[in-house]
């Protein structure tokens, strides 16, 4: 296999070696249901209540707070639809905006057939939706707010903390997707006056299949699966114990180096660029630079298109993407770019996203801007 230098961490990321060695190790050696009561089990769950506490306190949460799921999906799709059908009777009306990752936009439109009023804010150029909107969209019968921490596509941060003081008066919920942001940024669910937060664990070095769902305590909230009464009856059946381990393992990992790799991802992110610029290509970037989390840099190249550049990077062993990896297969141009420019911009046909993260060097991130020049270069010569 030729070398590939991988830029596709906001799809996933590589597991994190201590991760898979403690997954691999209970694998072997803990095979127990965390909900027997017998020796066995009570390893098991010795296991699984550790794991509980450590992804916990990387948020400042409450051990109970903390809902196992599949994955991000399944934790928006809980926070979302849970949240609205549990409180439907103070009201039909959620605020969202337009660039979420789709496992909220769909989850919004499935509650729109089911009668209730979403309504979908839409980001300025830079992809930021802006508090005074939430404010102005507000209704005394809304339920729910549910605005990502982080754009999975461009990377731009949002004002959480100014939306959920806002809210602090109302009787709406406050839901963070935070899938993009977990990992490399700080966040205190408490400062932040958030009521739901979503994270996925193969965004930050552990296995796939495995994410959770912060609930503060006293949030109403129903259950979307049957059968069981685990993970505070929230969420039914039997624990993925070694994934949520190896979940944990990549979540401490992220939380005691989260300062340098932050920084380092910072400094890939700004070698890409200066080597574009030094190559001579025009470009654009998407988003803020300023204002976004250090491993997403989005980037428009005028006159090109984004197939044959992906197939061209490819081809040249660089791993790229045009955006969010669930819609990697469609032919319909990036929702969140579309939100930004409109569907008449240019931007949301020749856009590329690169992300940054474990293993990546200065040397790497070099050579692939360079390559990814050559590559613009030639399909403009065309």
């Amino acid at each position: 296999m030729k070398t590939i230098i991988y830029l596709d961490h906001a799809a996933t990321t590589p597991v994190h070696p201590q991760a898979a060695e403690k997954m691999f190790k209970l694998m072997k050696d803990v095979y127990g249901n965390p909900s027997s009561i017998h020796t066995v089990g009570r390893e098991a769950r010795r296991i699984l209540d550790e794991a509980r506490t450590a992804i916990a306190q990387t948020i400042h949460a409450k051990f109970n707070e903390i809902v196992f799921t599949s994955g991000g999906t399944e934790a928006d799709n809980l926070a979302v639809i849970g949240t609205a059908l549990a409180n439907r009777e103070k009201g039909k009306h959620i605020i969202t905006s337009s660039f979420e990752h789709h496992a909220v936009l769909d989850a919004c439109k499935f509650l729109e057939g089911e009668g209730f009023d979403v309504t979908f804010l839409d980001p300025d150029a830079n992809g930021m939706i802006h508090p005074e909107e939430v404010k102005n969209a507000l209704r005394a019968e809304t339920i729910l707010v549910t605005i990502m921490m982080a754009n999975n596509e461009v990377g731009a941060i949002q004002p959480i903390k100014e939306i959920g003081t806002l809210l602090l008066d109302h009787q709406a919920y406050f839901h963070t997707d935070a899938v993009q942001a977990y990992g490399t940024e700080k966040l205190d669910v408490n400062d932040l006056h958030v009521d739901l937060l979503s994270a996925s664990a193969h965004k930050i070095n552990g296995p796939k299949g495995n994410g959770f769902l912060y609930a503060r305590t006293g949030t109403r909230l129903n259950p979307r699966q049957f059968g069981g009464e685990q993970e505070q009856k929230k969420r039914p059946g039997t624990e993925n114990l070694v994934s949520i381990a190896g979940f944990a393992e990549a979540a401490m990992i992220a939380a005691q180096s989260s300062d340098e790799r932050s920084s380092h991802y910072r400094e890939l992110k700004d070698t890409f660029v200066e080597t574009l610029k030094a190559e001579g290509i025009h470009f654009s970037i998407n988003g803020s630079l300023e204002h976004s989390v250090p491993h997403v840099l989005n980037v428009s190249f005028p006159g090109t298109d984004v197939e044959p550049l992906l197939v061209n990077l490819d081809l040249a062993g660089i791993a790229a993407s045009s955006g969010s990896a669930c819609t990697a297969g469609s032919l319909e141009p990036s929702h969140v770019l579309t939100a930004m420019f409109g569907k008449e911009s240019d931007r949301i046909r020749n856009s590329v996203r690169f992300s940054f993260g474990l293993g990546n060097t200065d040397e790497q991130v070099k050579e692939a801007a360079k390559k990814t020049a050559d590559i613009v270069r030639m399909l403009l010569s065309e």
